[in-house]
Protein backbone atom coordinates (compact mmCIF):
# COMPACT_ATOMS: atom_id res chain seq x y z
CA UNK A 1 0.00 0.00 0.00
CA UNK A 2 2.83 2.37 0.81
CA UNK A 3 4.35 2.10 -2.67
CA UNK A 4 1.04 2.67 -4.43
CA UNK A 5 0.06 5.54 -2.16
CA UNK A 6 3.33 7.37 -2.56
CA UNK A 7 3.11 7.09 -6.33
CA UNK A 8 -0.28 8.76 -6.26
CA UNK A 9 0.93 11.49 -3.94
CA UNK A 10 3.72 12.35 -6.39
CA UNK A 11 1.51 12.55 -9.48
CA UNK A 12 2.51 15.70 -11.44
CA UNK A 13 0.24 18.64 -10.73
CA UNK A 14 -1.17 21.21 -13.08
CA UNK A 15 -0.18 24.86 -12.75
CA UNK A 16 -1.13 26.11 -9.32
CA UNK A 17 -0.68 22.73 -7.63
CA UNK A 18 -4.07 21.20 -8.44
CA UNK A 19 -4.36 17.73 -9.95
CA UNK A 20 -4.06 17.71 -13.72
CA UNK A 21 -7.45 17.65 -15.48
CA UNK A 22 -6.60 14.31 -17.10
CA UNK A 23 -6.39 12.77 -13.62
CA UNK A 24 -9.87 13.95 -12.67
CA UNK A 25 -13.43 13.94 -13.90
CA UNK A 26 -13.46 10.50 -15.52
CA UNK A 27 -15.69 7.88 -13.97
CA UNK A 28 -14.11 4.93 -15.80
CA UNK A 29 -11.60 4.06 -13.07
CA UNK A 30 -14.24 4.24 -10.37
CA UNK A 31 -16.42 1.78 -12.28
CA UNK A 32 -13.55 -0.73 -12.38
CA UNK A 33 -13.27 -0.90 -8.59
CA UNK A 34 -14.37 -4.23 -7.06
CA UNK A 35 -15.46 -2.45 -3.89
CA UNK A 36 -18.10 0.19 -3.03
CA UNK A 37 -17.25 3.88 -2.94
CA UNK A 38 -18.10 6.06 0.03
CA UNK A 39 -19.14 9.69 0.13
CA UNK A 40 -20.99 12.01 2.46
CA UNK A 41 -24.51 10.83 3.23
CA UNK A 42 -27.75 12.42 2.04
CA UNK A 43 -27.63 15.07 4.75
CA UNK A 44 -25.07 16.85 2.58
CA UNK A 45 -26.89 18.64 -0.24
CA UNK A 46 -24.02 20.54 -1.87
CA UNK A 47 -21.91 19.89 -4.94
CA UNK A 48 -20.25 16.49 -5.41
CA UNK A 49 -17.39 15.75 -7.80
CA UNK A 50 -14.86 13.10 -8.79
CA UNK A 51 -11.13 13.38 -8.16
CA UNK A 52 -8.93 10.40 -9.01
CA UNK A 53 -8.32 6.71 -8.32
CA UNK A 54 -5.12 4.94 -7.29
CA UNK A 55 -4.10 1.64 -8.85
CA UNK A 56 -1.67 -1.17 -8.12
CA UNK A 57 1.10 -2.16 -10.55
CA UNK A 58 -1.27 -4.58 -12.28
CA UNK A 59 -3.85 -1.83 -12.84
CA UNK A 60 -6.27 -2.97 -10.13
CA UNK A 61 -8.06 -0.06 -8.46
CA UNK A 62 -7.11 0.11 -4.78
CA UNK A 63 -8.39 3.49 -3.60
CA UNK A 64 -9.85 6.76 -4.76
CA UNK A 65 -11.25 10.11 -3.68
CA UNK A 66 -14.46 12.03 -4.27
CA UNK A 67 -15.11 15.63 -3.28
CA UNK A 68 -17.93 17.56 -1.68
CA UNK A 69 -18.51 21.30 -1.51
CA UNK A 70 -16.22 23.85 -3.14
CA UNK A 71 -13.55 22.44 -5.43
CA UNK A 72 -10.47 23.40 -3.40
CA UNK A 73 -7.74 25.66 -4.65
CA UNK A 74 -4.27 25.46 -3.18
CA UNK A 75 -4.38 27.29 0.12
CA UNK A 76 -2.56 30.61 0.17
CA UNK A 77 -2.95 33.89 1.96
CA UNK A 78 -5.66 35.05 -0.44
CA UNK A 79 -7.80 31.91 -0.48
CA UNK A 80 -7.28 30.20 2.84
CA UNK A 81 -10.62 31.25 4.27
CA UNK A 82 -12.77 30.81 1.16
CA UNK A 83 -12.80 27.08 0.42
CA UNK A 84 -15.36 24.86 2.14
CA UNK A 85 -14.83 21.26 1.15
CA UNK A 86 -14.65 17.67 2.37
CA UNK A 87 -12.97 14.89 0.40
CA UNK A 88 -13.79 11.25 1.17
CA UNK A 89 -11.13 8.61 0.48
CA UNK A 90 -12.15 4.96 0.04
CA UNK A 91 -9.46 2.28 0.44
CA UNK A 92 -10.01 -1.39 -0.34
CA UNK A 93 -9.40 -3.56 2.74
CA UNK A 94 -6.76 -5.88 1.31
CA UNK A 95 -4.66 -8.43 3.22
CA UNK A 96 -0.93 -8.78 2.70
CA UNK A 97 -0.52 -10.37 -0.72
CA UNK A 98 1.96 -11.09 -3.50
CA UNK A 99 2.78 -8.35 -5.96
CA UNK A 100 1.59 -8.68 -9.56
CA UNK A 101 5.00 -9.92 -10.74
CA UNK A 102 5.28 -12.37 -7.86
CA UNK A 103 8.57 -10.92 -6.65
CA UNK A 104 7.40 -9.48 -3.35
CA UNK A 105 4.57 -8.77 -0.95
CA UNK A 106 2.21 -5.83 -0.91
CA UNK A 107 1.41 -4.45 2.51
CA UNK A 108 -2.02 -5.05 3.93
CA UNK A 109 -4.24 -1.98 3.94
CA UNK A 110 -5.74 -0.65 7.14
CA UNK A 111 -7.36 2.42 8.66
CA UNK A 112 -3.82 3.82 8.80
CA UNK A 113 -3.68 3.58 5.00
CA UNK A 114 -6.82 5.71 4.76
CA UNK A 115 -5.43 8.18 7.30
CA UNK A 116 -2.20 8.58 5.34
CA UNK A 117 -3.95 9.10 2.01
CA UNK A 118 -6.24 11.66 3.61
CA UNK A 119 -3.31 13.47 5.20
CA UNK A 120 -1.40 13.64 1.92
CA UNK A 121 -4.57 14.72 0.12
CA UNK A 122 -4.94 17.71 2.42
CA UNK A 123 -1.30 18.64 1.85
CA UNK A 124 -1.83 18.65 -1.92
CA UNK A 125 -4.13 21.65 -1.47
CA UNK A 126 -1.87 23.47 0.96
CA UNK A 127 0.71 26.07 0.10
CA UNK A 128 2.27 27.96 3.04
CA UNK A 129 2.57 31.68 2.47
CA UNK A 130 5.84 33.23 1.29
CA UNK A 131 7.14 29.92 -0.11
CA UNK A 132 8.37 29.41 -3.67
CA UNK A 133 8.06 26.21 -5.73
CA UNK A 134 11.47 24.84 -4.76
CA UNK A 135 10.97 25.34 -1.05
CA UNK A 136 7.45 23.90 -1.26
CA UNK A 137 8.82 20.68 -2.76
CA UNK A 138 11.07 20.27 0.28
CA UNK A 139 8.26 21.25 2.63
CA UNK A 140 5.85 18.82 0.97
CA UNK A 141 8.30 15.94 1.22
CA UNK A 142 8.86 16.65 4.92
CA UNK A 143 5.15 17.00 5.65
CA UNK A 144 4.37 13.82 3.71
CA UNK A 145 6.76 11.87 5.91
CA UNK A 146 5.14 13.47 8.97
CA UNK A 147 1.70 12.44 7.71
CA UNK A 148 2.94 8.87 7.31
CA UNK A 149 4.33 8.82 10.85
CA UNK A 150 1.07 10.19 12.25
CA UNK A 151 -1.01 7.66 10.32
CA UNK A 152 1.18 4.87 11.65
CA UNK A 153 0.37 5.90 15.24
CA UNK A 154 -3.40 6.31 15.34
CA UNK A 155 -3.45 5.65 19.07
CA UNK A 156 -1.00 8.49 19.70
CA UNK A 157 -1.73 11.80 21.36
CA UNK A 158 -2.04 13.62 18.02
CA UNK A 159 -5.36 11.88 17.39
CA UNK A 160 -8.69 12.08 19.17
CA UNK A 161 -11.79 9.90 18.75
CA UNK A 162 -14.84 11.15 16.91
CA UNK A 163 -18.04 9.12 16.47
CA UNK A 164 -19.71 9.61 13.08
CA UNK A 165 -22.42 7.63 11.27
CA UNK A 166 -21.36 5.20 8.55
CA UNK A 167 -24.38 3.82 6.70
CA UNK A 168 -26.41 5.02 9.67
CA UNK A 169 -24.32 3.18 12.27
CA UNK A 170 -22.28 5.24 14.81
CA UNK A 171 -18.63 4.46 14.09
CA UNK A 172 -15.45 5.57 15.90
CA UNK A 173 -13.02 7.59 13.78
CA UNK A 174 -9.50 8.75 14.45
CA UNK A 175 -9.49 12.53 14.05
CA UNK A 176 -6.89 15.29 14.08
CA UNK A 177 -6.77 18.97 13.24
CA UNK A 178 -3.90 21.12 12.01
CA UNK A 179 -3.43 24.64 10.73
CA UNK A 180 -4.14 23.30 7.24
CA UNK A 181 -7.46 21.57 7.96
CA UNK A 182 -8.66 18.29 9.44
CA UNK A 183 -8.10 14.59 8.73
CA UNK A 184 -10.03 11.54 9.92
CA UNK A 185 -10.12 7.81 9.22
CA UNK A 186 -12.19 4.83 10.28
CA UNK A 187 -13.65 1.44 9.29
CA UNK A 188 -16.82 0.35 7.50
CA UNK A 189 -18.76 -2.89 7.32
CA UNK A 190 -18.43 -3.04 3.52
CA UNK A 191 -14.85 -4.26 3.12
CA UNK A 192 -13.25 -0.82 2.81
CA UNK A 193 -11.61 1.78 5.02
CA UNK A 194 -12.70 5.41 4.87
CA UNK A 195 -10.57 8.49 5.25
CA UNK A 196 -11.56 12.11 4.84
CA UNK A 197 -10.02 15.55 4.90
CA UNK A 198 -11.37 19.04 4.61
CA UNK A 199 -11.19 22.72 5.35
CA UNK A 200 -13.83 25.31 6.09
CA UNK A 201 -16.43 22.58 6.72
CA UNK A 202 -16.74 21.07 10.18
CA UNK A 203 -16.09 17.34 10.44
CA UNK A 204 -18.32 17.01 13.49
CA UNK A 205 -21.60 16.95 11.61
CA UNK A 206 -20.57 14.64 8.77
CA UNK A 207 -21.93 11.21 7.97
CA UNK A 208 -20.75 8.66 5.39
CA UNK A 209 -22.66 6.28 3.17
CA UNK A 210 -22.10 3.98 0.20
CA UNK A 211 -22.43 5.88 -3.07
CA UNK A 212 -25.43 4.35 -4.84
CA UNK A 213 -24.41 5.56 -8.30
CA UNK A 214 -20.89 6.93 -8.82
CA UNK A 215 -21.98 8.29 -12.20
CA UNK A 216 -23.87 11.06 -10.39
CA UNK A 217 -20.52 12.51 -9.31
CA UNK A 218 -19.14 12.81 -12.86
Amino acid sequence: METTSRAVAQTPDAEGGQPAPSARRTVDGYLLAPFPWYGLDEAFTGQRWLMQVGTAADGAVEHGSIGHGDEPSVRNEASEDKDRFAVVVTVAANPSRKSADGTGLLEATSVSSAAWLAGVGLLSFTWPGHMDHTLRDDWLEQQTETAWALADDLDGSDWSTLSLPVDGVPTPFHYRESEFGWVLAGPTQEGVHVGAYGRGMSAYGLGFAVVKDINTYA
